[in-house]
């Protein structure tokens, strides 16, 4: 029997990572962890309470059957303002300083803007980092797609001019963030989204101590209490607090969201 947290509102997915994905109908504050895993892999018998801050109309999250993966999809649609969505959509907003990639390119286009990926339900936090790549490294909680620091084959300045007030733009595929989210964070606690290795981000405060956190290794990861963990600490990653150097971006400061390397492979 599968748990689905949303049910799946889009099929047309795009799988961007490998691997394979149950459970009552519940997310609780704390996953049950279950060692007898024929597999010898970490399994849960409930979906992490982070994934209830995800956008139900737009995310769908599924517990494997043996506890041990979880696949989230996306319909790639965000849930806030921008000068991408079609001009006739009650969430455009005019952003006169903001180039657009192309100006027939908008959310809900229809260009592959569905993102799937599968991950460990217990990241692995004992094998090597690895880099990020082009294309979605995760999803956002709005239900878009997260992206690195880099644009094409080079740095993401040649890009800025055409970042939304989200730090996100299309183009032409799937709307993605390259910065800060700020309708999501803003140099506050909340919960950004997951990323590739299974590894959940934050803004760039740290809920366990109300501040920017000062430990933090070379992902902009550490380990700490969350609001999700119910007392509990748990690796996770933030928004380093390091501001971006894009002159030419609509607004400011910009922060990186995610440059990487993972470390939850």
């Amino acid at each position: 029997m599968k748990l689905i947290f949303k049910p799946l509102t889009y099929i047309s997915i795009v799988a961007l990572a490998l691997f394979a994905c149950n459970s009552d109908d519940s997310v609780s504050d704390d996953s049950v962890i279950d060692d007898t895993n024929d597999d010898d892999e970490v399994a849960v018998t409930e979906l992490h309470a982070a994934f209830s801050a995800f956008n139900s109309n737009a995310v769908t999250v599924i517990l494997s059957d043996d506890g041990t993966q979880v696949n989230i999809e996306t319909t790639g649609f965000p849930d806030h303002t921008s000068i991408y969505w079609e001009t006739d959509n009650a969430l455009y907003i005019d952003e006169p300083g903001v180039t657009k990639t192309t100006q027939d390119t908008y959310i809900g286009g229809g260009q592959g803007e569905a993102a799937s990926f599968t991950v460990d339900a217990t990241p692995n936090l004992t094998g090597a980092s690895v880099t990020t790549q082009l294309n979605t490294i995760g999803i956002a909680v709005s239900g878009a797609s997260i992206f690195n620091d880099q644009e094409g084959m080079g740095d993401l300045d040649q890009a800025a001019g055409s970042l939304d007030w989200a730090g996100a733009h299309k183009g032409p595929g799937v709307y993605h963030y390259h910065l800060e989210p700020t309708p999501i964070t803003s140099d506050d606690d909340s919960l950004v989204g997951i990323l590739l290795d299974g590894v959940f981000i934050y803004g760039r405060q740290c809920s366990s101590t109300g501040a920017n956190p000062t430990d933090l290794d070379a992902s902009g990861g550490h380990t700490s209490t969350t609001q999700y963990t119910n007392g509990v600490e748990e690796y996770h990653y933030h928004i380093i607090n390091e501001v971006y150097p894009a002159s030419n971006y609509a607004y400011a400061p910009a922060y990186v969201l995610f440059a990487g390397p993972f470390q939850g492979y």
